[in-house]
């Protein structure tokens, strides 16, 4: 069951990128995660917004489209979704190393997400977009009163 949710809608600027990790960043702290869970989300998002930038849309600026609940299971799920060119072949596009432009392009974007994350799912038509679906439970803190 969600128990909160959020809706943002940005243009696939580089300088949007660091922004939205703040944004997600922000809303997943009502789970209580510890920093480094919060520091593996941030990743995770990174990734994904600068697929969408350096990708979808080929040098011209789109929208990009992120979603996140807050479940009842202390779990945050978060679709990141572009209406870009879309990838052909989305098991080539996760394997570690693939990247489909050069230069400094390492191709480990979404194993990054993958190691970051505990599920991640892609969806994608050529020429209509990409949806990333990512979740993470975030551990149970228990607070000792003293």
């Amino acid at each position: 069951m969600i128990t909160n949710k959020f809706t943002m809608t940005m243009l696939s600027k580089s300088s949007n990128e660091s922004f939205a990790r703040s944004c997600v960043a922000a809303f997943a702290s009502q789970l209580d995660p510890t920093l480094e869970e919060i520091s593996d989300i941030k990743t995770a998002v990174s990734e994904a917004i600068t697929n969408c930038i350096v990708h979808a849309y080929c040098e011209k600026i789109g929208k990009i489209y992120i979603n996140g609940e807050l479940l009842d299971n202390n779990t945050i799920k978060l679709k990141i979704r572009d209406t870009g060119c879309g990838i052909e072949n989305i098991s080539q596009a996760m394997e570690p190393l693939f990247t489909t432009v050069g230069g400094e392009r390492a191709g480990l974007g979404f194993a990054v997400m993958q190691s970051f994350m505990d599920s991640v799912k892609v969806r994608s038509v050529k020429d209509k977009g990409t949806t990333v679906v990512m979740t993470k439970r975030i551990s149970p803190r228990y607070k000792i009163n003293g």
